[in-house]
């Protein structure tokens, strides 16, 4: 990362307290952003709470889902720019409650990008996705024009999800 385009930016990171989210946290703070991070559930054993990492950002708590949650962090600490990495990710846990899954990674992505489109500050959103997206494909390496093909809820959830961020991403 870039110290000169991180150092004093404003950043919200969702997804702090999963493997992805804490590794990036760390990447983000040595690089000098200001990082807000929203957390739903307190996860001790995670990397940012076991090694405190988190005390280096500002916490909201709150849950993607929660729009006017969004809204009122992306207003409050005048974000510039969104990490979205929050996700229901583990594929047992999405089988045996796929309506959980749904609504974390489908309406919470919506979610943050409706608040993002609302705020007139952020000026630039990265969403995590997966290869699980693409479903099996036959032709590897996966590209950016694959088709989407989830079968399984996690991975129509992250699908799903692609495409609600294609579709904000090419009206707004």
């Amino acid at each position: 990362m870039s110290s000169s385009f991180w150092t004093d930016r404003p950043t919200l990171l969702t997804g702090a307290t999963g493997l992805v989210g804490a590794w990036t946290l760390r990447r983000l703070v040595d690089a000098g952003a200001d990082v807000v991070c929203l957390v739903r559930d307190w996860v001790p054993g995670s990397e940012a709470v076991r090694s405190g990492l988190l005390e280096s950002a500002r916490v909201v708590r709150g849950d993607v889902r929660d729009g006017a949650v969004v809204e009122r962090t992306l207003g409050e600490y005048e974000i510039d720019t969104v990490l979205h990495l929050a996700a229901q990710t583990i594929v047992s846990i999405a089988n045996r409650n796929p309506v959980s899954t749904f609504e974390t990674n489908v309406a919470g992505t919506w979610a943050v990008l409706e608040a993002c489109r609302r705020s007139p500050l952020v000026r630039q959103v990265v969403l995590a996705s997966s290869d699980k997206a693409y479903g099996e494909q036959e032709r590897l390496p996966y590209r950016e024009d694959t088709p989407l093909e989830g079968r399984h809820p996690y991975d129509v959830s992250k699908s799903c999800a692609d495409l609600i961020a294609t579709s904000y991403a090419v009206t707004y």
